[in-house]
């Protein structure tokens, strides 16, 4: 995949030691895309990152970092995407801290589909298993791409299940995109890559740390519509995935069992505090706008941003006709556009990365000329 100019800037910011996504989300808005951060003087850069980290920006270890990174993505079928790209999933926009950039390996237009995230234990049962791979199934053939974490048991599963229907799968990794972990999936992930699609937000070599994973099931829930535990015992890392969606705004589903079983537990404590019960594919789809659950068959509903049939440059350059040339407030922006919050707040993201937009004081924005962009 052709690479696009400035990716190289954006690995710099990302793989320096010490430079957190906080401090390089902060540095995005105050100065706008990498290559303006990077030609600002060090002493502008202090008020948002750390001094080791600054002074590590132009070390060689980070130029090396960034040459390895970008001699992975050349090979066929592998991507590095940016928050400033097309390609970039809409879906994580919405999320209150969407990874700056993304590895990729497959499909990557997998990544902006309807999707469902489907988790559960890693000590599962047969029955899990196969509640699993089956769900996973019907609702990949009824259009939904599933997205695990590639982990044993449940997470394998529901992947095996998404590869047989019709939307196929996203793994969401813990580690680096070229690190197989749980070593006992690295066939399943070479098949993801093939016909699916593997994700991380980490550089190629991260090994597998505990602290990761959490981030890791924020974008798988980030990903989806919603989320589906399968199984689950109270201390399962799958909570932390629902808990994810909830905070997101997704859909949570869960399928019951036995009172008996602590693999269940979990799935009912979530039941409890307002998850779905389901016992089938189509008690899910009946759930999410735009699917029909009759045998399994969906359709999409269209669109509801009038600009988004045209992509997203078209959704962004109408955003901008109702802006107007006078500061607004997102409130009044949803009204006149008539999108969700969380439309307008991912395309006013994109806008002000890209020098057309500004943010004032007290929430309100401002569209920019070509003169005045940053």
């Amino acid at each position: 995949m052709t690479q696009e100019p400035g990716l190289a800037s954006w690995l710099q910011l990302t793989l320096t030691p010490g430079l957190g996504a906080a401090s390089l989300r902060a540095m995005l808005k105050q100065f706008g895309l990498p290559q303006a951060i990077l030609q600002r003087k060090r002493s502008e850069l202090a008020a948002f990152a750390p001094a080791e980290a600054l002074a590590a920006l132009d070390s060689s270890a980070v130029r090396e970092a960034v040459t390895r990174s970008l001699e992975w993505a050349l090979a066929p079928a592998r991507a590095i995407i940016t928050l400033a790209d097309e390609g970039y999933p809409r879906s994580l926009l919405e999320i209150a801290d969407p990874p700056a950039l993304l590895y990729a390996a497959g499909r990557v237009e997998l990544a902006s589909r309807p999707a469902l995230a489907v988790v559960g234990s890693r000590n599962a049962s047969a029955q899990g298993e196969h509640n699993a791979e089956s769900f996973a199934r019907a609702l990949s053939d009824a259009g939904l791409t599933i997205v695990s974490g590639l982990a044993l048991g449940i997470d394998a599963a529901a992947h095996r299940g998404g590869l047989a229907g019709a939307s196929s799968t996203i793994a969401v990794l813990g580690t680096g995109i070229d690190v197989a972990y749980p070593q006992r999936n690295a066939g399943l992930a070479t098949e993801i890559a093939g016909r699916g699609l593997l994700l991380s937000e980490f550089p190629p070599g991260t090994p597998p740390a505990a602290h990761n994973f959490p981030r890791r099931n924020r974008l798988i829930s980030g990903l989806a519509q919603g989320c589906l535990v399968v199984e689950a015992a109270l201390a399962s890392g799958s909570l932390i995935t629902a808990r994810a969606a909830a905070d997101q705004g997704r859909e949570v589903f869960a399928i019951p069992g036995s009172i008996h079983s602590p693999l269940t537990k979990g799935c009912h404590a979530l039941i409890k505090s307002g998850a779905k019960l389901v016992e089938s594919a189509e008690d899910v789809l009946a759930e999410l706008p735009g699917f029909r659950p009759s045998g399994f068959a969906s359709t999409v509903a269209p669109p509801r941003d009038p600009a988004a049939s045209g992509g997203p440059a078209a959704a962004e350059a109408r955003l901008l006709e109702y802006m107007g040339h006078d500061p607004v407030d997102v409130d009044s922006l949803c009204s006149r556009a008539g999108l969700s919050a969380e439309q307008v707040a991912s395309r006013l993201l994109r806008l002000e990365l890209d020098g057309r937009v500004a943010s004032l004081p007290g929430g309100l924005y401002q569209r920019l000329e070509t003169g005045e962009r940053r």
